[in-house]
C-alpha cells in the first residue's frame, strides 16, 4: 500500500511515495551515498583563484579575449576560419584536433549584430528561459512560499546567464537553449524543443549529449515521431560537424599545436564543484555548495514527472562526461546544465518526507474471510 503522506510543497506525491518499505530504506542508502559522493568536491582544487594557474592564464589570451578578437576580425572582413585560426595561434591555443575550434554559428551572429543587440538577445533569452522554468515547475507547487523559493533557486542557478560580459561565451548561449528546449518540451509537442536543441548543438557541440538523452527517452517511451525528430537533428549536426572538420583542416597544418586531450578522470567531485562554481553557490563554502548540488539531484530524481526524470538523467550524463573527460580548466562545461540545475531543491522537502514515511511504514493488511 502507498503511505498517505502529507504534502509539503508539491501538489502530487513524489516518485518515492510509491516505494515499498524495503525499497524506501534502500533509497535512503542511495541518498546518503549521493550526499557523501558530493563531498568529494572538497578534494578538488579551487577552480578559480590565485597562484601559478592564474599567472599562466594572465600571460596568454583569455577565452573571452579570443572570441572578441575573432569577432573583430570578422567584422573587418576576414572569413571565420581564417580569423579563428589566426587568433588561436596568437593566443597560444592548440588547433588539433578540429574540436578545439568552436563552430562558427555564434561568431557569425555576433559579427552581424551590434554589440548592444547581442547583449539584448542574450538577456531576452535568459529571461524567457527563467519564465519558462518558473511556469513549468510552479504548476507543480502549492502555495506562495514554495513558488518564492522556486524563483530564488532559478535566480541562483542563472546568475552567470544574466551577465552581459559573457555574451561571447558559447556555453552561456548553448546552456540557455538546452534549458529552454527542455522546459518547452511536452508529450506530443516536441518540435520547438528539437529546434532549440539543434540550435544549441550548432553553437556548442557538447549539446549533442542533451539530444542523445532526449532521443533515448523518446525511444524508451515509444514516441516514434519525437525520436525521429531528435535523430534527424543529430544527423544534421553530424553533417555540420563534418563540414567544420574539413574547414578547420584547410586553415591548419602539421606544425600547429596539439591539444593535451580530455581524458582527465577528475571524478564526480569535479562536476559537483564545477556546477557550484557555475552558479551563485560559488559564494558559499564549498562544503555547503556541494551538499546543495547533491540534494538538487535527489530532488530531480524524486519529482514524479517526465521533466524531472529527464533533468536528472541530463545531470548524470553531463556529470559522467565531465568526470571522465574534462580537465580542471574545462569547469565551464557545467554551464550547459546550470540554468535549471538547482531548481531540483524545491522538491527535496517532499522527497525526504515521502521517503521517511515509507521507510517507517509498519502498517499491515489484514484479510478477513466472511463465510455466509
Amino acid at each position: 500500500m502507498t503511505a498517505r503522506t502529507r504534502r509539503v510543497w508539491t501538489l502530487q506525491p513524489s516518485r518515492f511515495a510509491a516505494l515499498t518499505r524495503g525499497r524506501a530504506r534502500l533509497a535512503w542508502v542511495a541518498v546518503l551515498l549521493l550526499v557523501l559522493a558530493s563531498l568529494t568536491a572538497l578534494a578538488v582544487p579551487a577552480l578559480t583563484g590565485d597562484g601559478d594557474v592564474a599567472a599562466r592564464t594572465a600571460d596568454r589570451m583569455t577565452d573571452l579575449g579570443l572570441y572578441e578578437r575573432v569577432v573583430a576580425s570578422m567584422k573587418g572582413g576576414d572569413p571565420y576560419y581564417v580569423a579563428a585560426s589566426d587568433a588561436m595561434r596568437a593566443g597560444g591555443y592548440p588547433l588539433h584536433p578540429f574540436l578545439t575550434m568552436r563552430l562558427p554559428a555564434l561568431a557569425a551572429l555576433e559579427a552581424l549584430l551590434p554589440g548592444w543587440t547581442s547583449v539584448a538577445l542574450l538577456l531576452a533569452l535568459a529571461a524567457l528561459t527563467a519564465v519558462a522554468w518558473a511556469s513549468r515547475v510552479g504548476a507543480a507547487l502549492t502555495g506562495l512560499f514554495p513558488r518564492a523559493v522556486l524563483v530564488l533557486l532559478i535566480a541562483t542557478s542563472m546568475l552567470a546567464f544574466f551577465q552581459p560580459g559573457l555574451v561571447l561565451f558559447h556555453e552561456v548561449w548553448a546552456g540557455l537553449l538546452v534549458a529552454l528546449s527542455l522546459a518547452l518540451r511536452r508529450p506530443g509537442r516536441a518540435l520547438e524543443a528539437i529546434a532549440l536543441g539543434l540550435a544549441a548543438m550548432l553553437i556548442r557541440e557538447t549539446a549533442a549529449l542533451y539530444a542523445i538523452v532526449m532521443l533515448f527517452f523518446a525511444w524508451r517511451e515509444e514516441r516514434r515521431g519525437e525520436a525521429l525528430g531528435w535523430g534527424i537533428a543529430l544527423l544534421l549536426f553530424a553533417g555540420v560537424l563534418g563540414l567544420h572538420a574539413h574547414a578547420v583542416a584547410g586553415v591548419t597544418g602539421p606544425l600547429d599545436p596539439q591539444s593535451a586531450g580530455w581524458a582527465a578522470f577528475n571524478g564526480p567531485g569535479f562536476f559537483i564543484r564545477a556546477l557550484a562554481t557555475a552558479t551563485a553557490l560559488q559564494a558559499l563554502p564549498i562544503v555547503l555548495g556541494a551538499l546543495l548540488v547533491g540534494l538538487a539531484l535527489v530532488g530531480w530524481a524524486s519529482w514524479n514527472d517526465a521533466l524531472g526524470l529527464r533533468m536528472f538523467a541530463l545531470l548524470i550524463a553531463y556529470g559522467t562526461a565531465m568526470s571522465l573527460f574534462a580537465r580542471l580548466d574545462n569547469f565551464y562545461w557545467a554551464l550547459m546544465v546550470a540554468p535549471a540545475a538547482l531548481v531540483g531543491l524545491v522538491f527535496v522537502p517532499d522527497a525526504l518526507s515521502d521517503l521517511w514515511h515509507r521507510a517507517l511504514d509498519r502498517r499491515r493488511i489484514t484479510v478477513t474471510t466472511v463465510t455466509p
